[in-house]
């Protein structure tokens, strides 16, 4: 890796960020002209495709020898390896987009040999950019090209407090596109555990939030404003540059499904667990699996 400028990666990904933020919010996309992927929950916009080719085009430019996973680009049969790769989505949060509900991101991720390096995730029409490197901590840099614009490290609390279990915990879930089957059952099965009180068998949580990006979800645990955050059926474009931020802000990352201690970037089942002790965030995360009813299933 001694050859890999993480920096370069870095600065060029924030750059490139910012101008699909232009992109992203000079657009103004509707229900009517969507188109849908999978179902009608799986939405897909010209915009979506036309940041990518951008994305793509721009950092193939720079950095010719690395390869390039993008959602709108994907088809079956492509798969992450061990090469070093850009893995992008151009718009996290399509759904949200399209109803003009600004929980929306860019979300930029470097990995090599599988392991995420470097993280972008811009939300442009709050002007948040959350940002990391391996081994140099995760920032939000808020107010991002405007004259009070302001760095912050991550967590935002020096001295995170003490993560004391489901009932005392803000978790994000997401609903996801599948809404029938296993991997449905085993999503709404839990929840109800999650949010049940004791007297039904439930963990009784502060509640449930379902806000429609993967990469912001995680920054949200990075940054100590969620506790956690289950995740089944995303894709490593989704979660790679969340994933930094998460790590270098002292997050851990497991599988959702249980005693999956040391998870994939594409393993499209994901439990992240924001910054405490170790043995806290270890502890927490047996109880949550203990809560999970089945085995959540995806094609990787």
């Amino acid at each position: 890796m001694a050859d890999i400028n993480l920096q370069e990666i870095h600065d060029t990904l924030i750059d490139v960020a910012k101008r699909a933020g232009e992109m992203i919010t000079s657009a103004h996309p509707s229900t009517s002209t969507t188109d849908t992927k999978k179902n009608s929950s799986d939405l897909v916009t010209e915009t979506d495709q036309t940041v990518e080719k951008m994305v793509s085009a721009t950092l193939k430019s720079k950095f010719p020898t690395y390869e390039f996973l993008g959602e709108e680009s994907y088809h079956p049969g492509l798969h992450l390896t061990s090469a070093p790769t850009f893995v992008v989505d151009p718009i996290d949060g399509t759904t949200n987009f399209v109803h003009a509900y600004p929980y929306v991101s860019v979300s930029l991720g470097f990995v090599h040999n599988l392991v995420p390096l470097v993280g972008i995730v811009y939300n442009p029409f709050t002007s948040q950019l959350y940002h990391a490197i391996h081994d140099q901590g995760a920032y939000l840099t808020t107010a991002l090209g405007m004259p009070h614009e302001r760095s912050q490290k991550l967590p935002f609390r020096n001295s995170p407090e003490p993560l004391r279990g489901l009932n005392k915990a803000l978790m994000a879930v997401e609903w996801g596109n599948e809404r029938d089957g296993n991997n449905w059952e085993v999503k709404t099965k839990t929840f109800s555990a999650l949010a049940g009180s004791p007297e039904v068998g439930g963990a009784m949580v502060h509640s449930l939030r379902s806000l429609g990006s993967a990469a912001l979800n995680l920054c949200a645990v990075a940054s100590g404003t969620m506790d956690a955050y289950w995740e089944g059926g995303c894709w490593a474009w989704d979660v790679a540059a969340g994933w930094v931020v998460l790590k270098e802000a002292g997050g851990m990352i497991v599988s959702g499904n249980k005693d999956g201690w040391e998870p994939k970037v594409d393993g499209r089942v994901y439990l992240a667990v924001r910054s405490t002790k170790e043995e806290e965030q270890k502890a927490f995360i047996q109880e949550f699996w203990g809560h999970v009813k089945g085995q959540l299933e995806y094609d990787v």
